[in-house]
């Protein structure tokens, strides 16, 4: 219980005699939860605030173990997503082909030897009381063993299926046969589950490869492996968190498998960033004189100020995931902000109670390393710097004209969803298989399927229409027999399969639909009465979704835009700062995506990456990239401004503070960057796709953005802006001091007669 003479009791008075207005002291007390006043609590009572966080992960966890996590079985949007509905509802499961590939590059199909190869994968199968046709190729040297159930899909066809796939499996690797003959098995079935083993187990020897590269990487930094490990642990544990939070959240946004990785690595990357932040600030005090509590006071002031502005940023730009309405893009997102909340909440709590409790003995484990990376700054960046500032007008030329080169190959980005067969290994039999059957037998590409839902009566006049449909797609050449045609018990839904021309991911296709949906479709079973359509299929898909990116993509990058200037806005309390900063990083996702293209969309690295180009960039990667990127080139540059910022407020000049500024945190920007290149690196090196080109973007970004543009850049910009770089309109003198420290709020001494007016409006340090 407060009593009348406690100290919350006699400030309000205190201040008013001080000079201070009702307003300004309802300001003081509104900071009362900020990082720096949460950081002295916590390092008063470490213990406490451990166990508390132990407790806020664990709970997180029960959380996520308690709920569940919700997959996202599809990520279909529009028309197709409408017809994969249909086709659930109404029990059409669409077929599923399983095939026997006999191939021999000497050997035509009249010979005794190719047709003994094919007898015997026929015996095999019929013995399972499955179907098996033969079809011959072309050229005579390839020859197709459908394989089928002849009735509905179901559990006993499936595991008849399987039977089938492992004697074909057993035949085509047993050497010696068939002498001269190659057989392989692939189908709709077994491309599926290769793919998902290809891209599993990739995912899974990132996540044990992250952990110890960043530890690499934060030893390097500091020379000491307790001051590596603690960020790394305040890392892991906030992911583990996130993850754990994801549980409930993924009820309302459900998340694919493979995207926890992604949330994992990125949550993992801000997080030892943020704690490396406050880390190397905390070091650099005490190096400087300060005792640990004084270390600890300025760095929750200043760290943890920018740590929390620098998580709103990042997550802010995460929000621009949900505008196209892509329940892939919604659950990164909710995922990715939830692990950066944790992050946050982490830095500014649990932080100042372990460099508390580790005092003096966080440098312990020192690790002598030749020329190692310093958290407070070697020599290389302060000399460029000093370079910069001495011709900051031509290193910004210089810097624009690079990034701008990079950029421009942008200019032809193409998005689209790979194949299969490019999605995954390069050197996947199975998937290979696939795609040399899809080159031999044009009628067993990627189908199309085409849904109809009608009333019983109009059955016969369905019939008719099916039969003009199928002729004219055969005359036109945009679909290749044996048609597949099957109906609900009610006769009231059916579904023509209609196998694509193309490999299903390239433009015949895509065009293929396209002609399906505005011309074919709406001549002939778009006429019955009643009907309702749907064209859908994995190419269908891919145009809608890759339609819905593009529609919100321009929305997107104007949210995040605007969230972003005006977060800084009200940060910075400047119009020029967050103008600049947008354009940087506009400059620098620009960039990233030259980058993309010249290594993804040309072939010239694909012995270097082990990837087949197929002339796209995934489409849901340029919004993904974008919103990422953006979010963490904010947190370089409000680290970077807010030491700025806090040397100009102590009266520095603008160009002596950008120097002082960037020397001393151009180590931790270094380490930073390196933690998050070396981890989105990882990604460069799996087999899928569009993991692959993610991961080689992010890492690209990064480093250009921790180079060019904090190194050059950035300087070069704020030099020749000088002090108009805190320039605000006096119509904008309204705006929150949300960037207010809290060495503002101290109580101020009687004794020294009332504070000036002018000296309470002054900015205080954000550093």
């Amino acid at each position: 219980m407060i009593t009348s003479n406690s100290p919350d009791r006699r400030r309000p008075r205190r201040w008013l005699a001080a000079g201070m207005t009702r307003k300004q002291i309802g300001r003081t007390r509104a900071v009362r939860l900020s990082p720096a006043r949460i950081g002295r609590w916590s390092a008063r009572r470490p213990w406490l605030a451990l166990t508390i966080w132990v407790a806020f992960v664990v709970g997180c966890v029960a959380a996520g173990a308690a709920t569940g996590t919700s997959l996202l079985s599809s990520g279909s949007v529009g028309q197709s997503a409408r017809g994969y509905d249909v086709m659930t509802q109404q029990g059409l499961p669409g077929p599923s082909r399983e095939y026997a590939f006999v191939h021999s590059g000497a050997l035509v199909s009249t010979d005794p030897a190719f047709m003994a190869a094919v007898r015997d994968v026929q015996r095999r199968v019929t013995a399972l009381g499955l179907q098996a046709s033969a079809t011959t190729s072309a050229d005579r040297h390839s020859v197709l063993v459908s394989v089928s159930s002849g009735q509905s899909a179901g559990p006993a066809t499936g595991n008849a299926l399987l039977a089938a796939q492992a004697r074909i499996q057993a035949l085509a690797a047993a050497p010696g046969a068939h002498p001269g003959v190659t057989i392989a098995e692939t189908g709709d079935s077994s491309a599926n589950n290769a793919q998902n083993q290809v891209v599993n187990g990739n995912l899974h020897r990132v996540e044990l490869l992250a952990i110890p590269v960043t530890l690499v990487v934060l030893v390097l930094a500091f020379g000491s492996l307790v001051a590596a490990l603690v960020p790394l642990l305040l890392g892991v544990t906030a992911v583990v968190a996130g993850l754990g939070l994801l549980g409930p959240i993924s009820h309302q946004f459900p998340v694919q498998d493979s995207a926890k990785t992604v949330i994992m690595l990125i949550g993992l990357a801000v997080g030892v960033d943020y704690a490396l932040f406050y880390v190397a600030r905390s070091r650099q005090e005490r190096q400087a004189g300060a005792t640990a509590r004084q270390a600890l006071e300025t760095t929750s002031r200043t760290s943890g100020r920018t740590v929390v502005i620098s998580g709103c940023t990042v997550a802010l730009a995460m929000t621009g995931m949900f505008v196209p309405g892509l329940k892939v893009l919604n659950g990164i997102a909710a995922g990715t902000i939830a692990v950066i909340a944790c992050a946050v909440a982490g830095s500014v709590t649990v932080l100042p109670a372990v460099l508390t409790l580790l005092g003096p003995r966080i440098d312990a484990g020192r690790i002598t390393l030749p020329r190692r990376l310093r958290a407070s700054g070697g020599g290389f960046w302060p000399a460029l710097t000093g370079r910069v500032l001495r011709r900051p007008a031509a290193a910004a030329a210089l810097a624009t004209g690079l990034l701008l080169a990079l950029a421009y190959p942008a200019l032809s980005l193409h998005m689209a969803q790979p194949s299969a067969v490019a999605l995954t290994a390069p050197d996947d039999q199975t998937l290979q298989t696939l795609a040399a059957v899809q080159r031999a037998f044009p009628g067993t590409g990627e189908p199309a399927f085409v849904v109809i839902q009608a009333p019983a009566a109009a059955r016969g006049a369905l019939t008719r229409e099916f039969a003009r449909l199928q002729a004219l797609a055969a005359s036109d050449r945009i679909a290749y027999p044996p048609f597949q045609l099957a109906s609900n018990a009610g006769h009231t839904a059916a579904e023509l399969s209609l196998p694509l021309t193309g490999d299903g991911a390239n433009q015949a296709s895509r065009q293929a639909i396209q002609t399906l949906r505005r011309t074919l479709v709406p001549e002939t079973v778009g006429h019955v009465p009643g009907a309702r359509t749907y064209v859908t299929g994995a190419t269908a898909a891919d145009v809608d979704f890759t339609s819905q990116v593009r529609g919100g993509l321009t929305y997107a990058i104007a949210l995040v835009l605007v969230l972003a200037f005006c977060l800084l806005l009200v940060t910075f309390r400047s119009v020029i700062v967050p103008l600049t900063a947008v354009a940087l990083n506009l400059l620098s996702v620009a960039a990233a995506y030259g980058v993309l293209v010249l290594v993804f969309q040309h072939t010239w690295a694909q012995p270097v990456l082990r990837f087949r180009s197929d002339g796209t960039i995934t489409a849901w990667l340029p919004l993904f990239l974008f919103v990422v990127l953006f979010g963490l080139s904010m947190d370089y540059h409000v680290f970077i401004l807010s030491r700025v910022r806090e040397a100009v407020t102590g009266g520095e000049p603008t160009r002596q503070a950008i120097a002082r500024s960037i020397s001393r945190t151009a180590g931790v920007i270094t380490a930073a960057a390196l933690v998050m290149v070396c981890v989105f690196s990882l990604f460069g090196t799996l087999a899928s796709l569009d993991i692959k080109q993610a991961g080689v973007g992010l890492a690209a970004a990064v480093l250009i953005d921790a180079t060019v543009i904090r190194g050059v850049l950035l300087p070069a910009t704020m030099a020749l802006l000088g002090e108009r770089n805190w320039y605000l309109p006096r119509w904008l003198s309204w705006l929150p001091r949300v960037g207010l420290e809290d060495q503002a709020a101290p109580e101020p001494a009687v004794a020294a007669g009332p504070v000036p007016r002018d000296r309470l409006a002054e900015p205080t340090p954000l550093g």
